[in-house]
């Protein structure tokens, strides 16, 4: 039943992924595989399905409600990489003061959708991505915790592996929450419009006097910061605004000093991209004093490509809306960019060195903003195998 997340898959994938697979939860996260394809994906009627779909899974003790409040501890395995965080709620205060602190804008659409979503199942079913600062003692609860028999472990279709220890012992319990309430603060790292939607729905049922506090907090799995895996999320170019390639590789050569890159075209350090263009690769390093050290939004390696060549040479200052544009993440790795420059769908590629967790709580303790697709983290979290009702 586990699932990828919601926003990972489009619709079409989603109804390729849960066929045969009743009990997918794809019919409750996209629920609009379940009506005709024409149906609005955001029409009431999805949502109603949704909920439909999740209560006929409580009904048939698919999903179980625990008898007592408890943790889990949440390990992912990709390969060779291996992270292990907390399964719990988190309180909407700490995320509306900004001890939980953001990294994005959010998009009002998005958290509409989000916020019918939870109405209407009365629960969240997608949990938030959080960072915590590295604590040895926090890894060793759960370490403790992982010694046990799991209550859940299966490996995607993708080849990630998710396993689940439940952690209910009062002791374990009160000791977990004392280190974790001690935190100075969280960083979301991915699921900005989950949380907001959640901080929306508690907000309009604080007048309710039947609502439960079970709304005052939302779902999450937090992470060591030291443990999360953030990929490179790779740019592609339509046109060169005009430009030859010779003339736009002169303009290039203006802010960074173009050389042949070593034996792979990936990137090995910050300051430094590698773009793909006329079938080649070329190294694009960074002339330092275009890099503002001080500002840690505009030092992102994103925000100098932004700033010096996207904007200033293709003409692209709106990475939101500009149709010239696309975001390739790192899991697909750079033949993507190659196959779509060399098939003639884009004209040019540029390869990002990944950013940083130190770099994105940076960024949230600044109370700023990064610029659109900074981070992709990997693996995700699945749906399905936790989720927060809310009374």
């Amino acid at each position: 039943m586990a699932a990828p997340p919601y926003d990972v898959l489009s619709s079409a994938e989603a109804r390729q992924a849960a066929i045969g697979k009743p009990l997918s939860f794809l019919h409750v996260s996209k629920a609009e595989i379940d009506l005709p394809p024409e149906v609005d994906h955001h029409a009431p009627e999805v949502y109603a399905r949704s909920a439909e779909n999740f209560l006929r899974m409580i009904d048939a003790a698919v999903l179980c409600r625990d008898p007592q409040p408890c943790y889990y501890a949440y390990r992912l395995r990709m390969g060779e990489h291996v992270q292990t965080g907390l399964v719990a709620v988190a309180s909407i205060a700490a995320y509306d003061s900004n001890r939980i602190r953001k990294h994005e804008f959010t998009r009002p659409d998005k958290e509409d959708d989000r916020v019918r979503q939870i109405e209407a199942l009365n629960a969240q079913t997608g949990p938030v991505l959080l960072a915590h600062p590295d604590s040895s003692e926090a890894e060793r609860l759960l370490a403790l915790a992982s010694d046990a028999l799991p209550v859940a472990d299966l490996t995607a279709a993708d080849g990630i592996r998710h396993t689940l220890w439940v952690i209910d012992e009062a002791r374990h319990v009160a000791r977990i929450s004392e280190v974790f309430d001690a935190m100075r603060n969280l960083y979301i790292a991915d699921g900005h419009h989950r949380s907001a939607a959640a901080s929306r729905v508690a907000a309009a049922r604080r007048g309710n006097r039947k609502a439960s506090d079970h709304a005052e907090y939302f779902l999450s799995v937090i992470f060591p910061a030291s443990q999360m895996l953030i990929m490179d999320y790779n740019r592609v170019v339509r046109d060169l605004n005009g430009l030859t390639q010779e003339a736009f590789l002169a303009a290039v050569g203006q802010r960074y000093r173009v050389s042949t890159p070593p034996a792979s075209p990936r990137p090995q350090r910050s300051g430094v991209c590698h773009m793909y263009l006329g079938g080649r690769w070329y190294q694009l390093t960074i002339r330092s004093d275009l890099v503002p050290e001080s500002d840690p939004v505009r030092r992102l390696d994103v925000s100098v490509l932004a700033e010096q060549l996207l904007g200033p040479l293709l003409g692209i200052t709106d990475l939101r809306r500009d149709t010239r544009i696309d975001f390739v993440g790192g899991m697909r790795g750079l033949a993507e960019l190659e196959r779509r420059v060399d098939s003639g769908e884009m004209a040019v590629a540029f390869a990002m060195f990944p950013t940083a967790m130190g770099e994105l709580m940076a960024v949230a303790d600044a109370g700023q903003v990064m610029p659109p697709k900074s981070t992709w983290f990997e693996p995700k979290l699945a749906d399905g195998l936790v989720s927060h009702l809310l009374d």
